[in-house]
């Protein structure tokens, strides 16, 4: 490719990424001024689920959603894998409007999505707090029984390498408690569009693919229940496991230090 086609490709990467951060302005601000003002929670969820995909309408990434149909209609929780700082807002015009999303902490510290985050029902969890981590569990509970779904990214945070982490065992010791069915989803194109080490959006095709329910009655162990939706996205992701390459690498450390 010559330089003036490097040059013009990318411009256009520039210029994408700044229409594409002016669009999510554009229908954040009326869209923050709604959730300020509407008192039911369900109502607020759907508000922001049209947002969302609007969003992603207008910057050229409609989200291709397969399987949405195998997901119960009663209480479950959803695992997914984490690559971007798009994926909450890509699971949100996703998925039907009735998630409630468990976050860790320090997304409540970021002013507007702070606020949207609150506003729709969201979880923000510590993992280094105990106390306020029971709290927050035993919230999750109540609204399991009261028929809620629940969305977590397992991984609990991601990187600019492909592959799945390791993943936290909240999530499946509660689904496995609880006997709530787990949703095993996989998010296709976040990384690509925008990197964790990329501040402008590139354009690209965002997809999420909904797997079969996996049933907890069938496991004998929470352990057990987190490998089987491990697999299950590890299946239809396309990337390595970074888990396993890192168990790998631990075991070599004897040899390496003798």
């Amino acid at each position: 490719m010559s330089d003036t086609a490097n040059v013009g490709s990318a411009a256009g990467r520039l210029a994408y990424g700044i229409y594409a951060w002016s669009a999510l302005i554009i229908w954040l601000i009326p869209a923050l001024a709604l959730l300020a003002v509407i008192r039911r929670q369900e109502t607020r969820r759907r508000v922001t689920r049209w947002f969302a995909r609007a969003f992603f309408l207008s910057i050229g990434s409609p989200i291709r959603v397969d399987g949405v149909t195998t997901m119960p209609e009663s209480a479950c929780v959803v695992v997914a894998n984490h690559a971007s700082y798009l994926d909450g807002m890509i699971l949100t015009a996703a998925l039907p409007a009735r998630f409630t999303f468990v976050i860790k902490q320090e997304m409540a510290r970021f002013p507007f999505a702070g606020f949207l985050l609150r506003r729709i029902g969201s979880e923000f969890v510590d993992r280094d707090d105990g106390l306020q981590k029971n709290r927050v569990t035993r919230r999750l509970y109540k609204a399991a029984e009261s028929g809620d779904a629940l969305a977590f990214f397992p991984e609990g945070g991601f990187g600019a390498a492909p592959g799945l982490r390791r993943f936290e065992p909240g999530a499946f010791g509660m689904a496995w408690r609880a006997g709530l069915p787990v949703v095993p989803v996989v998010i296709a194109g976040s990384r690509a569009k925008l990197p964790s080490d990329v501040w402008l959006p590139v354009p690209g095709p965002l997809s999420v693919s909904v797997g079969e329910p996996i049933d907890p009655n069938r496991h004998g162990s929470a352990d057990s229940l987190m490998t089987a939706s491990r697999n299950a996205i590890l299946a239809r992701l396309g990337e390595p496991d970074l888990a396993e390459n890192r168990v790998r690498a631990g075991s070599q450390r004897p040899d390496d230090d003798s």
